[in-house]
């Protein structure tokens, strides 16, 4: 007869004790070394990219702090040049409306000399006219007077007598008309 124990069957759904504890021995040595060794590796490795996370966030937060600081520098200076600019501006409207204003006073100034100059200048040129047409009228009026006495006037006393008698009777004819 044979033996009891190989007579049984062995059922495959059932395993055998010593698998069970061998395994169960092996799961935990595998079980500690996961937890001795590979454990701690991945904290470290998940310390460091949390670490590097939140310096990555703080490097960004300090680079946004500067950028707007930044801007802030940017649209300060940009409001003091247009500040500027409208200072310059209005300084130049400022030179151009003196410039102007003494560009015409010295028109002015100039315009009136001139009219001055040409009034002088007429005033001369009456007073040439003036003494020519008494020259002249003297003369013709000698002639005149010579033709009409028949006589010479030759004496110049009383030529210049007669002359002004009748520049004076010309004049008093003049003024009264």
């Amino acid at each position: 007869m044979e033996p009891i124990f190989l007579a049984e069957e062995l059922n495959p759904l059932l395993p055998v004790a010593s698998e069970i504890f061998v395994g169960t021995i092996a799961f935990g040595v595998v079980l500690w070394v996961i937890w001795k060794f590979i454990v701690p590796r991945f904290e470290q490795i998940y310390a460091e990219r949390t670490e590097a996370i939140e310096g990555g966030i703080a490097k960004a937060e300090q680079a946004q702090e500067q950028a707007s600081a930044a801007l802030e520098h940017y649209q300060s200076q940009l409001a003091d040049a247009r500040g500027e600019a409208s200072q310059i501006r209005e300084e130049a409207r400022a030179q151009g409306a003196a410039i102007l204003a003494e560009m015409r006073e010295q028109a002015q100034a100039e315009s009136a000399r001139l009219v001055a100059a040409a009034q002088a200048h007429i005033e001369a040129e009456r007073t040439a006219a003036v003494a020519s047409l008494h020259s002249e009228v003297g003369t013709l009026a000698s002639q005149l007077a010579e033709e009409i006495i028949g006589e010479s006037l030759a004496d110049d006393e009383r030529q210049r007598r007669v002359l002004d008698r009748f520049l004076a009777d010309l004049e008093t004819q003049g003024s009264d008309r």
